[in-house]
Protein backbone atom coordinates (compact mmCIF):
# COMPACT_ATOMS: atom_id res chain seq x y z
CA UNK A 1 0.00 0.00 0.00
CA UNK A 2 1.23 3.47 -0.84
CA UNK A 3 1.17 6.59 1.33
CA UNK A 4 -1.12 9.47 0.40
CA UNK A 5 1.35 12.37 0.50
CA UNK A 6 -0.04 14.33 -2.45
CA UNK A 7 -3.85 14.23 -2.67
CA UNK A 8 -3.84 15.40 -6.30
CA UNK A 9 -1.91 12.28 -7.26
CA UNK A 10 -4.85 10.05 -6.39
CA UNK A 11 -8.19 9.77 -8.15
CA UNK A 12 -11.56 8.40 -7.16
CA UNK A 13 -13.03 5.49 -9.11
CA UNK A 14 -15.33 7.88 -10.96
CA UNK A 15 -12.43 10.12 -11.97
CA UNK A 16 -10.27 7.17 -13.00
CA UNK A 17 -12.91 5.53 -15.18
CA UNK A 18 -13.73 8.91 -16.72
CA UNK A 19 -10.14 9.59 -17.76
CA UNK A 20 -9.68 6.11 -19.16
CA UNK A 21 -13.11 5.80 -20.70
CA UNK A 22 -13.60 2.33 -19.21
CA UNK A 23 -16.01 0.59 -16.87
CA UNK A 24 -15.32 0.04 -13.18
CA UNK A 25 -14.79 -3.64 -13.90
CA UNK A 26 -12.06 -2.83 -16.40
CA UNK A 27 -10.50 -0.46 -13.87
CA UNK A 28 -10.53 -3.26 -11.30
CA UNK A 29 -8.92 -5.57 -13.86
CA UNK A 30 -6.08 -3.08 -14.37
CA UNK A 31 -5.56 -3.00 -10.59
CA UNK A 32 -5.55 -6.80 -10.29
CA UNK A 33 -2.87 -6.94 -12.99
CA UNK A 34 -0.76 -4.36 -11.12
CA UNK A 35 -1.10 -1.79 -13.90
CA UNK A 36 -2.64 0.84 -11.60
CA UNK A 37 -1.50 1.55 -8.06
CA UNK A 38 -4.06 2.03 -5.31
CA UNK A 39 -4.33 3.35 -1.78
CA UNK A 40 -7.05 3.46 0.85
CA UNK A 41 -8.73 6.85 1.12
CA UNK A 42 -7.60 8.60 4.36
CA UNK A 43 -11.13 9.74 5.13
CA UNK A 44 -12.68 6.34 4.53
CA UNK A 45 -10.45 3.21 4.49
CA UNK A 46 -13.20 1.32 2.70
CA UNK A 47 -12.84 3.55 -0.36
CA UNK A 48 -10.02 3.05 -2.85
CA UNK A 49 -8.07 5.78 -4.64
CA UNK A 50 -6.16 5.21 -7.89
CA UNK A 51 -2.73 6.42 -9.01
CA UNK A 52 -3.21 9.32 -11.43
CA UNK A 53 0.21 8.78 -13.03
CA UNK A 54 -0.57 5.15 -13.85
CA UNK A 55 -3.92 6.17 -15.29
CA UNK A 56 -2.34 8.92 -17.42
CA UNK A 57 0.15 6.41 -18.79
CA UNK A 58 -2.60 3.98 -19.76
CA UNK A 59 -4.71 6.75 -21.29
CA UNK A 60 -1.76 7.92 -23.42
CA UNK A 61 -1.13 4.41 -24.66
CA UNK A 62 -4.77 4.08 -25.68
CA UNK A 63 -4.78 7.42 -27.54
CA UNK A 64 -1.55 6.74 -29.44
CA UNK A 65 -2.70 3.42 -30.86
CA UNK A 66 -0.54 0.34 -31.10
CA UNK A 67 1.86 -1.14 -33.57
CA UNK A 68 1.00 -4.35 -35.37
CA UNK A 69 3.35 -6.36 -33.16
CA UNK A 70 1.76 -4.92 -30.03
CA UNK A 71 -1.72 -5.78 -31.26
CA UNK A 72 -0.58 -9.32 -32.03
CA UNK A 73 0.96 -9.67 -28.58
CA UNK A 74 -2.25 -8.47 -26.94
CA UNK A 75 -4.30 -11.27 -28.44
CA UNK A 76 -3.20 -13.68 -25.72
CA UNK A 77 -4.84 -11.60 -22.98
CA UNK A 78 -8.50 -10.92 -23.82
CA UNK A 79 -7.38 -9.19 -27.02
CA UNK A 80 -8.47 -9.46 -30.63
CA UNK A 81 -10.04 -12.74 -31.84
CA UNK A 82 -7.51 -15.09 -33.42
CA UNK A 83 -9.58 -18.15 -34.35
CA UNK A 84 -12.87 -18.66 -36.13
CA UNK A 85 -15.47 -20.69 -34.26
CA UNK A 86 -19.14 -21.46 -34.68
CA UNK A 87 -19.47 -22.99 -31.21
CA UNK A 88 -19.73 -20.19 -28.66
CA UNK A 89 -20.39 -16.48 -28.99
CA UNK A 90 -19.71 -13.94 -26.25
CA UNK A 91 -20.95 -10.44 -26.98
CA UNK A 92 -21.97 -7.76 -24.53
CA UNK A 93 -23.40 -9.65 -21.58
CA UNK A 94 -24.65 -12.63 -23.59
CA UNK A 95 -23.32 -16.18 -23.90
CA UNK A 96 -24.61 -18.30 -26.78
CA UNK A 97 -24.04 -21.94 -27.74
CA UNK A 98 -24.39 -22.19 -31.53
CA UNK A 99 -26.77 -19.24 -31.54
CA UNK A 100 -28.83 -20.37 -28.54
CA UNK A 101 -28.84 -18.37 -25.30
CA UNK A 102 -26.96 -20.42 -22.69
CA UNK A 103 -28.87 -18.88 -19.78
CA UNK A 104 -32.20 -19.81 -21.40
CA UNK A 105 -30.91 -23.33 -22.11
CA UNK A 106 -29.96 -23.67 -18.45
CA UNK A 107 -33.63 -23.30 -17.51
CA UNK A 108 -34.52 -26.66 -19.02
CA UNK A 109 -31.66 -28.43 -20.84
CA UNK A 110 -29.42 -31.21 -19.57
CA UNK A 111 -25.69 -31.39 -20.23
CA UNK A 112 -26.44 -34.15 -22.72
CA UNK A 113 -28.82 -31.81 -24.57
CA UNK A 114 -26.07 -29.20 -24.76
CA UNK A 115 -23.58 -31.83 -25.91
CA UNK A 116 -25.87 -32.70 -28.81
CA UNK A 117 -26.08 -29.01 -29.73
CA UNK A 118 -22.35 -28.35 -29.47
CA UNK A 119 -21.32 -31.62 -31.11
CA UNK A 120 -23.99 -31.13 -33.82
CA UNK A 121 -25.72 -34.48 -33.50
CA UNK A 122 -29.47 -35.09 -33.32
CA UNK A 123 -29.23 -37.04 -30.06
CA UNK A 124 -26.80 -39.05 -27.99
CA UNK A 125 -27.01 -42.84 -27.97
CA UNK A 126 -27.09 -44.64 -24.61
CA UNK A 127 -23.79 -45.98 -23.34
CA UNK A 128 -23.74 -49.74 -22.84
CA UNK A 129 -20.17 -50.35 -21.74
CA UNK A 130 -19.46 -53.32 -19.47
CA UNK A 131 -18.85 -52.65 -15.78
CA UNK A 132 -15.21 -53.71 -15.93
CA UNK A 133 -14.54 -51.06 -18.58
CA UNK A 134 -15.07 -48.31 -16.02
CA UNK A 135 -12.37 -48.43 -13.33
CA UNK A 136 -13.27 -46.95 -9.97
CA UNK A 137 -11.11 -44.09 -8.78
CA UNK A 138 -9.73 -44.68 -5.28
CA UNK A 139 -7.88 -41.57 -4.25
CA UNK A 140 -7.63 -39.07 -1.43
CA UNK A 141 -6.39 -36.44 -3.87
CA UNK A 142 -8.42 -33.44 -4.96
CA UNK A 143 -10.99 -33.50 -7.74
CA UNK A 144 -8.50 -32.17 -10.28
CA UNK A 145 -6.01 -34.96 -9.63
CA UNK A 146 -8.73 -37.61 -9.79
CA UNK A 147 -9.92 -36.30 -13.13
CA UNK A 148 -6.39 -36.14 -14.53
CA UNK A 149 -5.76 -39.76 -13.52
CA UNK A 150 -9.00 -40.93 -15.08
CA UNK A 151 -8.66 -39.11 -18.40
CA UNK A 152 -4.97 -40.00 -18.69
CA UNK A 153 -6.10 -43.63 -19.06
CA UNK A 154 -8.11 -42.55 -22.08
CA UNK A 155 -5.53 -40.22 -23.59
CA UNK A 156 -5.17 -42.27 -26.77
CA UNK A 157 -8.92 -42.71 -27.22
CA UNK A 158 -10.54 -41.28 -30.32
CA UNK A 159 -8.06 -41.12 -33.22
CA UNK A 160 -8.19 -38.11 -35.49
CA UNK A 161 -11.04 -38.14 -37.99
CA UNK A 162 -13.29 -35.62 -39.68
CA UNK A 163 -16.30 -37.92 -39.30
CA UNK A 164 -18.16 -36.80 -36.17
CA UNK A 165 -20.34 -39.89 -35.93
CA UNK A 166 -17.26 -42.09 -35.51
CA UNK A 167 -16.08 -40.00 -32.54
CA UNK A 168 -19.31 -39.75 -30.53
CA UNK A 169 -19.01 -43.14 -28.77
CA UNK A 170 -15.51 -42.24 -27.59
CA UNK A 171 -16.70 -38.75 -26.64
CA UNK A 172 -19.44 -40.20 -24.47
CA UNK A 173 -17.02 -42.57 -22.77
CA UNK A 174 -14.67 -39.67 -21.97
CA UNK A 175 -17.55 -37.55 -20.64
CA UNK A 176 -18.80 -40.41 -18.48
CA UNK A 177 -15.34 -41.14 -17.12
CA UNK A 178 -14.83 -37.47 -16.28
CA UNK A 179 -18.11 -37.46 -14.35
CA UNK A 180 -17.23 -40.65 -12.46
CA UNK A 181 -13.83 -39.25 -11.48
CA UNK A 182 -15.26 -35.87 -10.54
CA UNK A 183 -17.94 -37.44 -8.37
CA UNK A 184 -15.20 -38.92 -6.21
CA UNK A 185 -17.64 -41.60 -5.06
CA UNK A 186 -19.24 -44.70 -6.57
CA UNK A 187 -21.52 -43.67 -9.40
CA UNK A 188 -24.13 -45.62 -11.32
CA UNK A 189 -22.88 -47.15 -14.53
CA UNK A 190 -23.75 -45.30 -17.75
CA UNK A 191 -27.48 -45.33 -18.31
CA UNK A 192 -30.29 -43.21 -19.67
CA UNK A 193 -30.26 -41.27 -16.40
CA UNK A 194 -28.76 -37.83 -17.16
CA UNK A 195 -25.39 -36.91 -15.71
CA UNK A 196 -26.75 -34.28 -13.33
CA UNK A 197 -29.05 -36.86 -11.72
CA UNK A 198 -26.21 -39.38 -11.43
CA UNK A 199 -23.96 -36.79 -9.81
CA UNK A 200 -26.69 -35.73 -7.39
CA UNK A 201 -27.31 -39.35 -6.45
CA UNK A 202 -23.63 -40.08 -5.88
CA UNK A 203 -23.35 -36.98 -3.68
CA UNK A 204 -26.47 -37.88 -1.71
CA UNK A 205 -28.22 -34.69 -2.83
CA UNK A 206 -31.95 -34.13 -3.36
CA UNK A 207 -34.01 -32.98 -6.32
CA UNK A 208 -33.34 -29.29 -5.70
CA UNK A 209 -29.61 -29.96 -5.74
CA UNK A 210 -29.98 -32.05 -8.90
CA UNK A 211 -31.62 -29.13 -10.70
CA UNK A 212 -28.89 -26.72 -9.63
CA UNK A 213 -26.24 -29.22 -10.72
CA UNK A 214 -27.98 -29.42 -14.11
CA UNK A 215 -27.99 -25.65 -14.51
CA UNK A 216 -24.34 -25.38 -13.49
CA UNK A 217 -23.24 -28.08 -15.93
CA UNK A 218 -25.04 -26.37 -18.81
CA UNK A 219 -23.55 -22.96 -18.05
CA UNK A 220 -20.06 -24.42 -17.63
CA UNK A 221 -20.18 -26.34 -20.91
CA UNK A 222 -18.19 -23.83 -22.94
CA UNK A 223 -16.78 -20.33 -22.76
CA UNK A 224 -15.20 -19.62 -26.10
CA UNK A 225 -11.39 -19.52 -26.28
CA UNK A 226 -10.44 -19.61 -22.60
CA UNK A 227 -6.98 -21.01 -21.71
CA UNK A 228 -8.12 -24.61 -21.24
CA UNK A 229 -10.06 -24.61 -24.50
CA UNK A 230 -7.15 -23.00 -26.33
CA UNK A 231 -4.88 -25.76 -25.01
CA UNK A 232 -7.40 -28.30 -26.27
CA UNK A 233 -7.46 -26.71 -29.73
CA UNK A 234 -3.66 -26.61 -29.92
CA UNK A 235 -3.57 -30.34 -29.21
CA UNK A 236 -6.37 -30.94 -31.71
CA UNK A 237 -4.56 -28.91 -34.37
CA UNK A 238 -1.72 -31.42 -34.12
CA UNK A 239 -4.31 -34.20 -34.72
CA UNK A 240 -3.85 -35.56 -31.21
CA UNK A 241 -6.42 -38.22 -30.17
CA UNK A 242 -9.63 -37.00 -28.59
CA UNK A 243 -8.65 -38.20 -25.12
CA UNK A 244 -5.33 -36.35 -25.32
CA UNK A 245 -7.08 -33.15 -26.43
CA UNK A 246 -9.43 -33.32 -23.43
CA UNK A 247 -6.48 -34.09 -21.17
CA UNK A 248 -4.72 -30.94 -22.43
CA UNK A 249 -7.76 -28.88 -21.51
CA UNK A 250 -8.10 -30.52 -18.12
CA UNK A 251 -4.40 -30.04 -17.32
CA UNK A 252 -4.91 -26.32 -17.91
CA UNK A 253 -8.23 -26.12 -16.07
CA UNK A 254 -6.70 -27.16 -12.74
CA UNK A 255 -4.63 -23.95 -12.67
CA UNK A 256 -5.72 -21.35 -10.08
CA UNK A 257 -6.45 -18.81 -12.83
CA UNK A 258 -8.91 -21.22 -14.43
CA UNK A 259 -11.17 -23.81 -12.81
CA UNK A 260 -8.74 -24.06 -9.90
CA UNK A 261 -9.96 -20.60 -8.94
CA UNK A 262 -12.85 -22.28 -7.16
CA UNK A 263 -10.34 -23.46 -4.55
CA UNK A 264 -9.14 -19.89 -4.06
CA UNK A 265 -12.73 -18.72 -3.61
CA UNK A 266 -13.35 -21.43 -1.03
CA UNK A 267 -10.18 -20.55 0.88
CA UNK A 268 -11.01 -16.84 0.76
CA UNK A 269 -14.49 -17.44 2.17
CA UNK A 270 -12.93 -19.48 4.99
CA UNK A 271 -10.43 -16.75 5.91
CA UNK A 272 -11.18 -15.63 9.50
CA UNK A 273 -11.02 -11.96 8.49
CA UNK A 274 -13.58 -12.51 5.76
CA UNK A 275 -15.80 -14.54 8.06
CA UNK A 276 -15.80 -11.84 10.74
CA UNK A 277 -16.07 -8.76 8.52
CA UNK A 278 -16.39 -9.31 4.74
CA UNK A 279 -16.57 -5.59 3.93
CA UNK A 280 -13.34 -4.68 5.72
CA UNK A 281 -11.57 -7.73 4.30
CA UNK A 282 -12.52 -6.69 0.78
CA UNK A 283 -11.51 -3.07 1.36
CA UNK A 284 -8.11 -4.10 2.73
CA UNK A 285 -7.45 -6.45 -0.17
CA UNK A 286 -8.41 -3.87 -2.80
CA UNK A 287 -6.34 -1.18 -1.11
CA UNK A 288 -3.31 -3.46 -1.39
CA UNK A 289 -3.96 -3.98 -5.08
CA UNK A 290 -4.88 -7.64 -4.62
CA UNK A 291 -7.54 -9.46 -6.59
CA UNK A 292 -10.64 -10.70 -4.78
CA UNK A 293 -11.16 -14.27 -6.02
CA UNK A 294 -14.53 -15.07 -7.51
CA UNK A 295 -15.31 -11.60 -8.83
CA UNK A 296 -15.03 -9.96 -12.22
CA UNK A 297 -14.92 -11.36 -15.75
CA UNK A 298 -13.28 -9.08 -18.35
CA UNK A 299 -15.56 -10.34 -21.12
CA UNK A 300 -18.69 -9.15 -19.31
CA UNK A 301 -18.61 -5.41 -18.50
CA UNK A 302 -21.87 -5.60 -16.56
CA UNK A 303 -21.35 -8.89 -14.79
CA UNK A 304 -21.06 -12.59 -15.59
CA UNK A 305 -24.50 -13.76 -16.82
CA UNK A 306 -23.69 -17.36 -15.83
CA UNK A 307 -23.21 -16.36 -12.20
CA UNK A 308 -26.29 -14.15 -12.24
CA UNK A 309 -28.42 -16.97 -13.64
CA UNK A 310 -27.22 -19.48 -11.04
CA UNK A 311 -27.45 -17.11 -8.08
CA UNK A 312 -30.98 -16.14 -9.09
CA UNK A 313 -31.95 -19.73 -8.29
CA UNK A 314 -29.61 -20.02 -5.30
CA UNK A 315 -29.89 -16.70 -3.42
CA UNK A 316 -26.83 -15.89 -1.35
CA UNK A 317 -27.06 -15.78 2.42
CA UNK A 318 -25.05 -14.45 5.33
CA UNK A 319 -21.36 -14.06 4.61
CA UNK A 320 -21.71 -14.74 0.87
CA UNK A 321 -24.33 -12.01 0.53
CA UNK A 322 -22.28 -9.52 2.57
CA UNK A 323 -19.26 -10.19 0.38
CA UNK A 324 -21.21 -9.54 -2.82
CA UNK A 325 -22.62 -6.31 -1.41
CA UNK A 326 -19.18 -5.16 -0.26
CA UNK A 327 -17.70 -5.76 -3.71
CA UNK A 328 -20.63 -3.99 -5.33
CA UNK A 329 -20.17 -0.95 -3.08
CA UNK A 330 -16.37 -0.72 -3.26
CA UNK A 331 -15.64 -1.81 -6.83
CA UNK A 332 -18.93 -2.21 -8.66
CA UNK A 333 -17.73 -5.68 -9.72
CA UNK A 334 -20.14 -8.62 -9.69
CA UNK A 335 -19.41 -12.28 -8.86
CA UNK A 336 -18.31 -14.66 -11.61
CA UNK A 337 -19.00 -18.32 -12.32
CA UNK A 338 -16.30 -19.53 -9.90
CA UNK A 339 -18.02 -17.78 -7.00
CA UNK A 340 -21.45 -19.09 -8.00
CA UNK A 341 -20.18 -22.69 -8.17
CA UNK A 342 -18.67 -22.42 -4.69
CA UNK A 343 -21.95 -20.99 -3.37
CA UNK A 344 -23.74 -24.01 -4.83
CA UNK A 345 -21.21 -26.35 -3.22
CA UNK A 346 -21.60 -24.65 0.18
CA UNK A 347 -25.35 -24.15 0.29
CA UNK A 348 -26.22 -27.61 -1.00
CA UNK A 349 -23.62 -29.28 1.27
CA UNK A 350 -21.96 -30.97 -1.69
CA UNK A 351 -18.55 -32.63 -1.21
CA UNK A 352 -15.51 -30.38 -1.04
CA UNK A 353 -14.30 -29.85 -4.58
CA UNK A 354 -17.74 -30.22 -6.16
CA UNK A 355 -17.43 -26.70 -7.61
CA UNK A 356 -14.39 -27.77 -9.64
CA UNK A 357 -16.09 -31.05 -10.53
CA UNK A 358 -19.04 -29.21 -12.03
CA UNK A 359 -16.70 -27.04 -14.07
CA UNK A 360 -14.65 -30.00 -15.31
CA UNK A 361 -17.60 -32.19 -16.26
CA UNK A 362 -19.47 -29.37 -17.99
CA UNK A 363 -16.43 -28.05 -19.83
CA UNK A 364 -15.60 -31.51 -21.18
CA UNK A 365 -18.52 -31.09 -23.57
CA UNK A 366 -17.03 -27.85 -24.88
CA UNK A 367 -13.54 -29.31 -25.22
CA UNK A 368 -14.88 -32.14 -27.34
CA UNK A 369 -16.81 -29.71 -29.53
CA UNK A 370 -13.71 -27.57 -30.07
CA UNK A 371 -11.62 -30.65 -30.84
CA UNK A 372 -14.07 -31.70 -33.56
CA UNK A 373 -14.14 -28.18 -34.99
CA UNK A 374 -10.36 -27.87 -34.97
CA UNK A 375 -9.94 -31.26 -36.62
CA UNK A 376 -12.22 -30.11 -39.44
CA UNK A 377 -10.33 -26.82 -39.74
CA UNK A 378 -7.15 -28.77 -40.40
CA UNK A 379 -4.66 -25.99 -39.62
CA UNK A 380 -1.82 -26.36 -37.14
CA UNK A 381 -1.89 -23.69 -34.45
CA UNK A 382 1.65 -22.42 -34.25
CA UNK A 383 2.01 -18.77 -33.13
CA UNK A 384 5.33 -16.96 -33.22
CA UNK A 385 7.31 -15.59 -30.28
CA UNK A 386 9.12 -12.27 -30.30
CA UNK A 387 12.67 -12.77 -29.10
CA UNK A 388 14.09 -10.32 -26.58
CA UNK A 389 16.55 -10.21 -23.73
CA UNK A 390 15.19 -11.66 -20.48
CA UNK A 391 13.70 -9.14 -18.09
CA UNK A 392 15.48 -8.75 -14.77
Amino acid sequence: MKDVKHPDRWLTAEEATGRLGVSRQTLYTYVSRSRIGTVAAPSDPRRTLYDAADIARLAKRKSCGRARSAVAASTISYGEPILHTAITRIEGDHLEYRGRNAVVLADHATLEDVAAVLWQVDSLPPTTAAADAWPTIHSTAGKGEDCIAAIARLAMLGPWTEQTDRVIPDALRILDQMARAAAGQPMALPSRQPLHARLAESWGAGSRAADMIRRALVLAADHELNPSTYATRVAASAHAPLGACVLAGLATLIGPLQGGATGQVRDFLADPDVVSDPANAVAARIACGKRVPGFGQPLYPHGDPRAAALLSHMPTQGQDHCLIEAMRTITGVAPNLDFALVVIERQLSLPRGAAFALMAVGRTVGWIAHTLEQWKDGHLIRPRAQYGTPSK
